[in-house]
């Protein structure tokens, strides 16, 4: 694996490192979410999934898209493909 490729893998790893953002990464692996509805599934308040929710839409990992009055996220699965395949290899 090159180094940028071996890069992608550790920083989608440092990523879901944090249990909030791992939690949010499994909720959205089911399908888009708005942000309510991921607030009310994690059982947190809406600063704190936001923030979490900058973070990963920022590293890549999320997109979103504002339908209507609320902004709807999900993954982005071409980000996560990598650290995917990367850590399928592992034994």
């Amino acid at each position: 694996m090159k180094t940028g490729e071996l890069q992608a893998v550790a920083d989608v790893c440092k990523m879901l490192a944090d249990p909030t953002r791992l939690s949010i990464v499994t909720i959205l692996s089911r399908g888009p979410k708005p942000v309510m509805s991921l607030c009310r599934e994690m059982k947190q308040q809406r600063p704190m999934v936001s923030h979490h929710l900058d973070l990963l839409r920022m590293s890549g990992l999320v997109d979103r898209e504002q339908k209507g009055r609320e902004m709807h996220y999900s993954l982005n699965y071409g980000k996560l493909g990598t650290a995917r395949s990367f850590l399928a290899k592992v034994k």
